[in-house]
């Protein structure tokens, strides 16, 4: 488990100024652990989702992601976001089931830049207990470093329950400042 709870770290969404920016940096955030992780013990089926609110600086939104398709070793995972005011973003992450990476991203129809990796460092995983609005979970704290500019990363994850990525709950800092990603509620097919 604690393999595949490291992927959750995948789909953290650290979110900036612009909505448009906000998978990219969620996805450049991810690909650096998803060498450490098994991406094909996620268990994906299509249609599998998970929803959560969004809270930072002055921004309150919502984020749906959901498993889209699987061929093959290609897993779509839509994400669709709401950031209220800075607006809305509807994005599909192509991902390599065998290693995790990100083949490709196309946010509101157009292709975008996949992520850099390697500028995050998984710090320390340990068991532990969190209750967020979608009910109480044991799982995963996942704690990494942003080695660009040391900032720290907070995540709790449990893969086996909750579809798509894991992530029942993650802290991470933002141009606005700190993001907190909250599960409300999710759907396993």
């Amino acid at each position: 488990m604690i393999k595949s709870a490291v992927l959750a770290l995948c789909l953290t969404f650290a979110v900036g100024a612009q909505a448009t920016n906000v998978n990219q940096v969620a996805l450049g955030l991810s690909q650096s652990v998803l060498s450490e992780v098994d991406a094909q013990n996620m268990n994906w089926k299509v249609g599998d989702s998970a929803s959560y609110n969004m809270k930072g600086g002055f921004i309150n939104g919502k984020m749906v992601m959901t498993i889209k398709s699987i061929t093959g070793n290609e897993v779509v995972i839509n994400q669709n976001l709401d950031l209220g005011f800075l607006g809305k973003q509807d994005c599909d992450a192509t991902i390599d089931a065998s290693n995790g990476q990100t083949k490709k991203l196309v946010c509101n129809g157009q292709e975008q830049q996949a992520p850099s990796q390697g500028d995050i460092e998984v710090v320390d995983i340990k068991d532990d207990k969190i209750t967020v609005p979608a009910g109480t979970f044991e799982c995963l704290h996942i704690i990494a470093k942003n080695t660009k500019d040391n900032s720290e990363i907070n995540q709790w994850a449990n893969p086996k329950l909750v579809p798509v990525s894991g992530l029942i709950k993650a802290v991470t800092p933002s141009q606005i400042g700190t993001m907190t990603v909250e599960l409300t509620s999710f759907k396993k097919n």
